[in-house]
């Protein structure tokens, strides 16, 4: 506001002072690592990882020959993705790269001592982090000095070491005095101490190292002479004009200044942070070990070499997986799923880390790569594949948390896993004493969470499931007491031959019950008795959806309120009208005005969907009722997205297509399904209050296209195919929900318990209705779903239901 910033490579005024202003960045950068000019140089990146990747382009490697063993790469297995990645480099250099086990650098020294030949100027490149991004784990900073002056050597080699400190983690609450431990390259990042600037790092190079250093490619600003025409090139002299490639990013440069004057206002200096940012730690570390269940199982199982005895072994992070009773673990993503909806936000997978996960979490070499053949990949939500956790959930603290903060995270846990009526205490602690573990005796009182005397035998469970049976006719006349008979009677209308398969409905028969779609994405259901297919799914199901500024999808989880926008579509007027309280209705075409309509691209589901503007005035009218700008934009109807689930013996050429829809053209759901939920959810809580879940409400949250009257729970996912009435359609697999069943689709308020409840009873898959793809792509006539229509089902090949015990059929009837 008050500056012009010109290229720092000119030179008028206003370019000067951006290179004097950046010059005086650099001496802060070096004040606060407690070094100087003389002994350290800025370099500006674009974060560590550019930082670490300049280090192994420019390091003077010495290819093995026969004169000379070659140079040696190290690094610590508890390595962040980007220093393990610099072996690629090292090995087109036909240079060695061993990783070394934090264990293993105990033996370190006797290899020093054997290491010989002093005058061995070999050189070797030596990398570990100051603090582990996986566990908190400080490493030594003595390690520095010992591996450089050759006391330690990470492998037997004879040359001499240089250390490159990842220094990424630490320094974002830690002081680093670069005086005492003097590291020939620091890589580090920005927004990992202030939050801002993002995509902007340094590399400190020693000065003593930097000549060493070699460049091959050479950038604007960083030439002292070249020619075009020839090979011709003079470098600039100081380290910092060879190596910063172009212009750098000098306004967010500038802005580390102020970035440092805030810290240090706020919080007195890294030392205060790191001080604070441990007690923290350690509180919440100590609370959450003795969390325990009823039966004295732990809560959550840590990941941690240290007990959080001491901020010099310790940074202020948490590693962990949430346990069930039996010693489980719960995935990280239902985890994540669970706090988003108490407003915490967690990190979740391996940390960009394999080497620490691999070694916390017993995963061998063989597992990742089958996990990989399994289909997970590195910051994905598979959490568990044959019940063994992939990853897990880390929180850490920074100069700006607080007790409270910790608290509130502590509460949630206990809510999630212990009480979640969430009347049960939690440790209070003032800061100054956070970090002491409570008694025995006083563990067990505050951590230690019972029941309240409620009996989980099975005498008892049985009398109550008995009581709440009776106690709701409502189940009797949904599902009947007969047992299934599961013999094909109606041959003719199967969709396949697998006649077998098909129940004939011994219960009666599976009806349609309700028909929604949703015209606009995440908004308000249109409930309808007939309507027309179109090429996918529902004619208009979800062809609009509202984006924000950025053109970003909003969703429910973002702005709950987009629930309570109430689509109308009417296809004689060829109108969609929409409604919403306090608002005047406004009318939308249902046909796009191809000359008139911006043409713009977004995102569903990582696709990318070619859509059109729906124009300024409805733009203006959601703008007004979310509070926030906003634009409404439709699919455009020349754009085809491909769906990537795919029917059994489905060919390339006739893949189902999709609307703004996340997975598939269906979704089904079984009124049975929902009654088990809704048993379940309709239990009386500590002070005898009702919670009471309308079918109609709790139907509504799942936001299905197909409601049929299902004869028992969860009958739906052991289903190949269906038909209604005449159409066929394939059914594709279980829909796996996230937090939107949380929300209450009449008010927009959320309510945990669902998707809590539905995680406890379905073994924390979270699975609830299915995807079906309409096996038919021809159109050329008309096709309706009805209210009404009968529901033919056909079992999948693997299930042999008629095998089973009659007792077992009654059991799952009523289950």
């Amino acid at each position: 506001m008050e500056n012009v910033y010109g290229n720092p490579h000119s030179q008028n005024i206003s370019s000067k002072l951006t290179h004097d202003t950046v010059e005086h960045v650099r001496y802060r950068v070096l004040a606060h690592f407690r070094t100087c000019p003389e002994d350290y140089s800025v370099v500006f990146t674009a974060g560590s990882t550019a930082a670490l990747k300049l280090v192994a382009e420019a390091f003077p490697w010495v290819s093995p020959s026969q004169e000379s063993s070659g140079s040696r790469f190290c690094y610590l297995t508890d390595s962040h993705t980007s220093v393990v990645g610099m072996r690629m480099i090292a090995t087109a250099m036909n240079i060695a790269s061993i990783p070394v086990r934090p264990e293993e650098m105990e033996s370190a020294e006797k290899r020093g001592a054997a290491a010989g030949d002093p005058d061995c100027q070999l050189p070797h490149l030596f990398c570990y982090p100051a603090q582990s991004n996986f566990s908190g784990t400080r490493y030594p900073l003595s390690w520095i000095g010992e591996v450089k002056s050759g006391r330690m050597c990470p492998v037997s080699a004879p040359g001499k070491w240089f250390v490159v400190l990842d220094a990424a983690s630490y320094v974002s609450t830690s002081p680093l005095d670069l005086s005492v431990h003097q590291a020939d390259f620091v890589p580090l990042s920005f927004y990992k101490i202030f939050g801002f600037p993002t995509g902007l790092g340094a590399l400190l190079v020693h000065n003593r190292t930097a000549p060493l250093l070699r460049k091959t490619y050479f950038g604007g600003g960083t030439a002292a002479a070249y020619l075009a025409g020839e090979d011709f090139y003079i470098p600039r002299q100081s380290v910092v004009e060879r190596f910063e490639d172009g212009t750098i990013s000098f306004l967010d440069v500038i802005a580390l200044k102020h970035g440092f004057d805030a810290l240090e206002r706020l919080t007195g200096g890294m030392e205060n942070i790191k001080q604070h940012t441990f007690t923290l730690a350690r509180y919440t570390y100590t609370a959450l070990s003795s969390l325990r269940y009823p039966n004295g199982a732990r809560v959550v199982r840590i990941y941690s070499d240290s007990e959080f005895s001491s901020p010099e072994v310790q940074g202020p992070i948490i590693n962990f997986n949430v346990l069930d009773e039996s010693g489980n673990v719960i995935g990280y993503s239902q985890v994540d799923k669970m706090a988003s909806l108490h407003n915490i936000q967690v990190r979740t997978g391996c940390f960009c880390n394999t080497g620490a996960c691999q070694r916390h979490l017993g995963i061998s070499d063989e597992m990742v790569k089958k996990h990989l053949q399994a289909g997970h990949v590195c910051g994905d939500d598979v959490d568990l594949i044959d019940g063994q956790p992939t990853g897990s959930v880390r929180i850490s603290f920074g100069y700006m948390s607080t007790l409270e903060d910790a608290q509130a995270f502590l509460r949630f846990i206990i809510a999630i896993r212990l009480c979640p009526s969430g009347g049960h205490p939690i440790p209070q602690a003032t800061p100054g004493e956070a970090g002491a573990p409570p008694a025995e005796s006083e563990a067990q009182n505050t951590m230690t969470v019972t029941m309240d005397g409620h009996s989980s035998s099975p005498e008892e469970d049985t009398r109550s499931n008995s009581r709440i049976w009776n106690d709701l006719p409502t189940a009797v006349d949904a599902v009947s007491l007969h047992p299934p008979v599961l013999k094909a009677t109606r041959t003719q209308q199967t969709p396949s031959g697998r006649a077998a398969g098909v129940l004939d409905g011994g219960l009666g028969p599976h009806v349609v019950t309700n028909l929604y779609l949703y015209p606009i994405k995440s908004c308000a259901a249109f409930e309808v008795t007939r309507w027309p297919l179109g090429k996918q799914g529902l004619l208009y199901d979800r062809s609009w959806m509202v984006v924000n500024h950025n053109g970003i999808c909003l969703s429910q989880k973002q702005e709950p309120r987009l629930c309570l926008i109430q689509p109308f579509i009417d296809l004689q007027q060829r109108i969609m009208v929409i409604k919403a309280k306090g608002m005047e209705p406004i009318e939308v075409p249902l046909e796009e005005n191809g000359e008139q309509a911006q043409i713009c691209q977004s995102k569903v589901c990582a696709d990318r969907v070619n859509t059109s503007d729906c124009g300024e005035k409805i733009s203006s009218w959601l703008s007004e009722f979310l509070g926030r700008p906003c634009h409404l934009i439709r699919q455009s109807s020349n754009f085809q997205r491909n769906a990537k689930k795919h029917g059994k013996g489905q060919s390339a050429g006739t893949t189902a297509t999709l609307s703004l829809v996340n997975e598939a053209q269906y979704l089904l759901l079984n009124r049975s399904s929902v009654l088990e939920l809704q048993q379940q959810l309709n239990a009386s809580d500590e002070n005898g209050k009702e919670k009471l879940f309308p079918m109609k409400d709790l139907i509504s949250r799942f936001r299905a296209n197909i409601i049929i009257n299902g004869t028992s729970a969860f009958e739906e996912e052991k289903w190949d195919e269906i038909s209604i009435g005449p159409l066929h359609f394939q059914v594709l697999g279980p829909c796996h929900r996230c937090q939107m069943i949380c929300i209450d689709q009449k008010t927009g308020q959320r309510n945990q318990n669902v998707f809590q409840k539905l995680s406890e009873s379905r073994e924390r898959k979270v699975n609830f209705g299915v995807y079906l793809m309409y096996t038919s792509l021809d159109l050329s006539s008309p096709r309706f779903l009805s209210v009404g229509a009968q529901v033919l089902p056909v079992l999948k090949e693997s299930i042999e239901c008629h095998d089973l015990p009659a007792s077992r059929k009654y059991q799952d009837v009523i289950s």
